[in-house]
């Protein structure tokens, strides 16, 4: 039997899922590792299962190795035949689940200063990989390629062209969830699919996107994972004049700018309490309150904004985390944008995931990223065995 390894390596965590190949991959079993390089926690799902233990994992490396000491009841007598990586930044070439060899690695290696707080620890899961199972071939698969293709006027920035030349452009991420969940809605709303749908995908880093077909028209993130949307930690929309203020006149350094934009600002900053959308919905603190406010708030105005993109809409999705899960803020982004047609009052409908009663339908479809790395993986697999 041959099976597939799906990994998402962030700066202190190790996701992963193993799949036994199949034209369309079954999951085994998935989970992930936190606090890799201090108290490391594994959980490992399967099916209704669950365990949680304390491991010792100061590296991608060893986290890995801990994970497959995990999966060995799994993977008695199989073969691993590729794996497949998260891989946030493709930059402007790379628009499509690439092999990686040593050319494909060193050219997102130079996209590290694009990614920084993502990138290095994606290429760190793939050496990692690359060393424990060197008969598998490895295949990347990027958060911005479904955005690749977008509309010139929703990649460029108002700056010199010849910057846009080098690649300072609007990239767009989160593109292997609304790639799973653009074939959720080809496969069960075919209607929906040849239509405007505007998808947020809402969780620690949240990001809106605008789709007409399939395919993506625009999108809240930009040049980095920072733009946008306010986050668990992150900023969202920020004049520039903000940062060269910080530097010229409060003396920060540009890691500390980035350390303050990427892990000190969004809802945490905002808050001062906690980046997590549950804390603060149970938290009585006014700034709890504040934080919880203005993110509703950018999420109703960007969703606005993407309607206009589209020139109108057929529906909205929710997925990602706090979209999936947290009712309350889907229910207070809703309100106030019956003039698009979108409305929510309760009532039941035979779908479960079709919450809306307006003109406009409205959605909540649970996304699937690594189901995408893992059917990229074996449609990988397959072209090299024949």
């Amino acid at each position: 039997m041959t099976g597939l390894l799906t990994l998402n390596a962030g700066s202190s965590s190790l996701k992963f899922g193993l799949y036994k190949e199949a034209d369309e991959p079954e999951l085994l079993v998935h989970g992930q590792i936190d606090g890799i390089g201090r108290a490391a926690q594994l959980i490992v799902k399967s099916g209704e299962a669950e365990t949680r233990d304390q491991v010792d994992a100061p590296t991608q490396h060893a986290a890995l190795q801990r994970v497959m000491a995990a999966l060995a009841p799994y993977t008695r007598g199989m073969q691993i035949s590729g794996v497949g990586h998260r891989v946030v930044h493709g930059g402007p070439d790379f628009a499509a689940p690439t092999l990686l060899t040593p050319e494909v690695q060193c050219a997102l290696e130079a996209l590290s200063p694009l990614a920084p707080l993502h990138q290095p620890h994606n290429l760190a899961g793939v050496a990692a990989a690359r060393d424990m199972f060197p008969g598998a071939i490895q295949v990347a698969c990027f958060d911005t390629a479904f955005h690749r293709g977008h509309p010139w006027v929703n990649d460029a920035f108002a700056i010199p062209r010849s910057l846009y030349d080098e690649g300072i452009r609007r990239y767009g991420f989160h593109g292997l969830s609304y790639d799973y969940v653009t074939g959720v809605i080809a496969r069960d709303f075919p209607e929906l699919h040849a239509g405007r749908v505007i998808v947020a995908h809402l969780g620690n880093g949240a990001s809106i996107c605008a789709i007409r077909q399939g395919r993506s028209i625009g999108s809240t993130m930009g040049f980095s994972a920072l733009d946008g949307l306010p986050m668990g930690t992150r900023c969202g929309q920020i004049d520039p004049g903000v940062i060269l203020y910080l530097i010229e006149q409060k003396g920060m350094t540009p890691r500390e700018v980035q350390n303050l934009l990427y892990k000190e600002s969004g809802l945490l900053g905002l808050s001062d309490l906690s980046g997590d959308m549950r804390t603060l919905l149970a938290s009585s603190e006014p700034a709890a309150k504040q934080a919880i406010d203005y993110y509703v708030f950018r999420a109703r105005r960007e969703i606005g904004a993407l309607t206009a993109v589209l020139g109108g809409v057929d529906a909205l999705v929710f997925c990602g985390g706090v979209g999936e899960n947290a009712s309350e803020i889907r229910q207070r982004i809703v309100e106030g944008l019956d003039y698009l047609g979108l409305e929510m009052n309760g009532m039941e409908s035979p779908d479960p995931r079709d919450i809306g009663t307006g003109v406009a339908r409205i959605l909540v479809i649970p996304t699937d990223e690594e189901r995408v790395i893992a059917r990229a993986v074996h449609d990988a697999v397959t072209e090299t065995l024949q």
